[in-house]
């Protein structure tokens, strides 16, 4: 996803849940957003809870806005594993605030990630290339395709969040003059497919792009330093606004990514339970891994749930008890 969130970062503390847990886990459900790591998260929850603590999970499939919208205004979704919570920012501190939701985990530890990005056999062989003034002194590494005399920036499709900054950004750093170009790649499958012809032939490769996705998975790609931190102000004033006449050099900001779950729920949840949700997380490698083998094996999410806790045992039974390991094991 993330390459439409580009709402001010939320910093927002973990919640205590206080006073004592009921030992209960009946019908609930999961919300399953429309991409391929909110829907692998949602079945993981749904197998850990309903084989390690006799949930009855129910996944429903949702998306960012009417899933968190729904959790706070009716407590449904009990559970949204992968909330994007800068993209509305406003409800959810506001849920927060009037005790109608709690904030569990980091889904992704280390956040939604948009940036540009470059090869890793590139920075291999040309160290320091990753930051932004060791690239814009050599456009000669990125040959643009259809004019090799230039440095090729790849920008992904009209319409898309991402495309907008990085077409500020191209003007902010003045990637003109020294001597680059944008290339519009046209649509998202434009995009994916320059970086994976790029990868396959260890070519040169520079462009948008973001994590968790199964590209990145797939193709070792190391994020451009801008050299900055993110101006969240100037990010808002003019980084992201198409139409800005005057952007300033500027970074992508790393967009919390939460488990949020209903506060009735988590009044009754068994206190295990409880514990799980505050414990899943995982950062975007894992993430990219695993929704690289989805995509190569057209596997649903509950497929590469299963994949998961078969090859990275050693990671989710950190989240749960002794019990509810022996239980999924046992399960799968």
């Amino acid at each position: 996803m993330k390459r439409l969130a580009l709402s001010a970062a939320v910093v927002m503390p973990l919640a205590v849940l206080a006073g004592p847990a009921l030992a209960d886990c009946s019908d609930l459900t999961i919300a399953s957003m429309n991409w391929q790591s909110a829907e692998l998260m949602a079945n993981l929850d749904q197998f850990i809870l309903n084989e390690g603590y006799g949930c009855d999970a129910e996944i429903v499939v949702g998306d960012t806005v009417p899933s968190i919208t729904s959790l706070v205004e009716k407590g449904k979704p009990e559970i949204v594993p992968e909330a994007w919570v800068d993209l509305m920012p406003e409800i959810v501190a506001a849920g927060i605030k009037d005790g109608k939701i709690v904030e569990m985990a980091r889904s992704l530890s280390d956040g939604g990630q948009q940036g540009w990005f470059i090869p890793r056999y590139m920075l291999d062989e040309h160290p320091n290339l990753n930051k932004i003034s060791e690239i814009l002194a050599h456009p000669e590494l990125f040959p643009a395709p259809e004019d090799a005399s230039k440095g090729a920036v790849f920008n992904g499709p009209a319409g898309w969040g991402g495309t907008i900054v990085t077409t500020q950004l191209a003007k902010a750093f003045d990637i003109e003059g020294h001597g680059f170009t944008l290339v519009d790649t046209g649509s998202a499958a434009g995009l994916d497919g320059s970086m994976a012809k790029a990868y396959e032939q260890k070519a040169p490769w520079l462009g948008f792009y973001w994590a968790p996705t199964s590209m990145l998975g797939k193709y070792d790609m190391v994020p451009v330093d801008f050299g900055m931190a993110n101006d969240m102000a100037e990010w808002k004033r003019c980084t992201s606004v198409a139409d800005c006449p005057d952007p300033k050099p500027n970074a992508f900001p790393v967009d919390n990514v939460f488990t949020l779950i209903a506060s009735d729920f988590a009044k009754d949840a068994d206190q295990g339970v409880l514990d799980y949700l505050k414990k899943r997380s995982w950062g975007n490698d894992t993430v990219n891994k695993m929704m690289a083998w989805m995509t190569d094996n057209q596997a649903t999410g509950e497929e590469g749930a299963r994949e998961f806790l078969r090859t990275h045992e050693e990671m989710w039974t950190q989240w749960v008890s002794p019990e509810a390991a022996e239980k999924i094991k046992s399960a799968l």
